[in-house]
């Protein structure tokens, strides 16, 4: 079954992953770069509302917020070095500015990674993004007392 799987993969046409993370950074749909990403802040829509891909598939989880937290974390923590030694503020106003630019750094990239991370997915074909058709949903029996 997967010697079959993964030569079905293989037959399909490559996706290009350098174009899917630039729409996703864009949020913007992977395939077809005209349709919204996101219904909400960070809510993926179930479709492209252009394309109609389906976008249910994706597996995001954690790796948006590490990945924001790590890409903040390494702007940050020169700059606040910089910043010390060349003005030497006070703690507090240190604390405070560099928060408020923390947060603000990561409200931005936040998104766009997420998109970014959608983005490879369909491109690598993971996580049912393989193109091959969708099983249908199981219903409940009536008739069964389900």
């Amino acid at each position: 079954m997967a010697q079959n799987q993964s030569t079905h993969q293989s037959a399909l046409p490559e996706r290009d992953l350098r174009t899917a993370l630039y729409r996703g950074w864009s949020r913007r749909c992977p395939a077809c770069g005209e349709g919204q990403l996101f219904g909400g802040y960070l809510d993926v829509r179930p479709e492209c509302p252009v394309c109609h891909t389906n976008l249910s598939h994706q597996r995001a989880d954690d790796g948006p917020a590490w990945a924001t937290i790590m890409i903040a974390g390494h702007i940050m923590a020169p700059l606040m070095l910089i910043v010390f030694q060349a003005f030497r503020p006070k703690a507090w106003q240190m604390a405070f500015g560099f928060s408020a630019v923390f947060v603000a750094l990561s409200l931005y990239l936040l998104p766009r990674i997420k998109g970014c991370f959608v983005g490879i997915q369909w491109a690598k074909r993971m996580h049912g993004f393989g193109g091959e058709p969708e099983p249908a949903p199981l219903r409940p029996n009536p008739a069964a007392g389900e």
